[in-house]
Formats: C-alpha cells, structure tokens, sequence
C-alpha cells in the first residue's frame, strides 16, 4: 500500500529561501538583476570570443566554454527561483524536477573539468612556452572540450539513474530553491544509502581528480617561475593565472562542502546559501573575473565599440 501511495506523489514544493513577504520584491530585483548581468556577461564573452578571430585561441575556447557553462547554470537554476518568489503553490513536476537536476549536474560537472583543462593549459603556456603552439594545439582543445562535456554527461547519467529507482512519499517538500540531489535524497521513503555512496564516490572522485590537476599545475607553474628568477616573468605568470586561480578558489570551496563531507538529513540553510553562491554569484562573477585584467579581452571589446559606435 505504501508503494502505491508513494507512486501517486509527481509533484513536489519548492520552500526556496525566501519566507518574509517584506523581503520578496528586494531579493526579487536583486535575483533578476544578476540573472540579467550573468546572462550579459557570459553571452556577451562568447560573443567577442566568436566573433574576433585573434580570440580564436586555446584559452579563450576554455574560456567561451566556461562562459557558456556559467550562462546555463544560473538560467537552469534562477528562473525558476524567481518565478516562485510570488508563486503561492511554488509546485515543480517530478518529470521538471528530474529534467532539472539532470542539467544542472551536467552543467557543474563540466565546469569542474574545464577548469582542470584550463589549469593544465596555463601549465603548458607558462613551463613549456615554445612547445605551446605544438602541444596546446585546437584540436586538443576542442577535444578536451568535447570530453568535459561527455564527462558531465556521463556522471548526470549516473546519478539520475539512482535517483529513478527512489520513490518519494515521506513528503513533497523540497527545502531548496532547485531540485538537489541531497534535498531529494532526504524526502525519499526509500533506502538512500546507495545514493549517497554514490555521491560520495562520484562526486568526490571527480573533485579530487580536478582538484589535484589544478594544484598539481600550479605548483609545477610555481616552481618554474621562481626558478627563472625574473620580476617580469613573475607578474606575467601571476597576471595569467590569477583569474583562474580565484575563479577555482570560489566555486570548489560551495562544491566540497556539499557533495563531499557526510550528509547530513536534517535541513540545512547553510546549504541553500552555500547552492546560492555557485549558481548565482559564481556565474555573475566569472566574466568580470577573466575580462578586468585581460588585456586582449578589453582591447577586443574597445576595438568592437568603435566599429559599432
């Protein structure tokens, strides 16, 4: 009987983080204003990378990728956080919830791999400067590309399988703003400890193998420059790294503490903030981040404006 109940439930309740009505218009504005810089910001990256064959480099295809990745997160994530603001009902089908999950994951995931391709890029450019032509080559790049984003394909794949063979009847109330896999775990009337195996397994392993390619790049990145001895050289190295290097700093620390330390099954607002930051302020940030200081990047956009204005 409990399994027959628990098939009838196909929608579940968004609680999200807004619950003082004084508050919904201000985090409304506030919420839709990001959503439109991050939408801006990105589209407009890819754009100026596209259009402008000096951009048509190894770096910034990672780059126009990334920014592609940033603009599909918050749009998976933020429309409908904000439609829910005023919605009383803030109901999500199951099929949507799982549609959602599925694409977010992919999204995260493939980011998580592009910054580690991105790492191993600077690598190349800064230790082995005159093989970068012959190493770091398009093709590589466009493979390395194609790759993050089977990889995060894959791993969606995987979860979602695991996730399909739940039912959900201990209640419909998701306290998240997005449907998360931890959320969904604990509202589950089914034996969930595979599933957070699972998470822990996957989603760790893919942190770590990350993780300790970015690190294991910059050490590497590190020693050689302190190695040459060269005030110049050393501001060049920190002026080409530092973007990525804050850009990883801010979406791995969210990312570790979510899916990677043991799951708890009491709610958790430490979490929705912490889901908050990566898919809504990381994406927002990243543009400006790699833009403000890239030299190439703000002459391309100057050159851009003259023809059009």
């Amino acid at each position: 009987m409990e399994k027959e109940n628990a098939t009838l439930l196909t929608e579940f309740v968004l609680t999200g983080l807004i619950h003082q009505p004084l508050w919904k218009i201000p985090l409304f504005l506030v919420f839709l204003v990001i959503y439109l810089l991050t939408i801006v910001g990105n589209v407009g990256l890819i754009m100026l990378i596209w259009t402008d064959p000096h951009l048509h480099s190894p770096m910034y295809l990672f780059l126009g990728s990334l920014a592609f990745v940033d603009a599909s997160i918050s749009s998976i994530v933020v429309p409908k956080m904000l439609l829910n603001v005023f919605d009383k009902s803030k109901l999500i089908s199951l099929f949507e919830c799982m549609l959602q999950f599925f694409s977010f994951n992919i999204s995260a995931t493939t980011e998580c791999f592009l910054l580690a391709a991105m790492a191993y890029d600077r690598y190349v450019a800064i230790c082995k400067p005159l093989l970068y032509p012959v190493v770091m080559t398009n093709d590589l790049c466009v493979c390395l590309i194609v790759l993050s984003f089977v990889g995060g394909i894959i791993h969606a794949l995987i979860h979602e399988g695991f996730l399909l063979r739940l039912t959900f009847c201990n209640s419909n109330m998701i306290h998240h703003f997005y449907c998360d896999i931890i959320s969904l775990l604990k509202i589950s009337c089914t034996d969930t400890s595979l599933n957070y195996l699972i998470v822990f397994i996957f989603s760790g392993s893919i942190q770590v193998f990350t993780i300790s390619t970015i690190l294991v790049s910059y050490a590497i990145i590190l020693f050689t420059i302190l190695k040459k001895k060269s005030d110049k050289g050393i501001k060049k190295a920190f002026s080409t790294c530092g973007a990525h290097l804050l850009s990883v700093s801010l979406y791995y620390g969210p990312l570790l503490f979510m899916y990677v330390h043991p799951a708890s099954q009491q709610v958790d607002d430490k979490d929705m903030i912490d889901s908050l930051f990566y898919t809504v302020i990381i994406p927002v940030l990243n543009p400006i981040i790699y833009s403000f200081r890239n030299k190439q990047v703000i002459d391309s956009l100057a050159k851009l404006l003259q023809r059009n204005i």
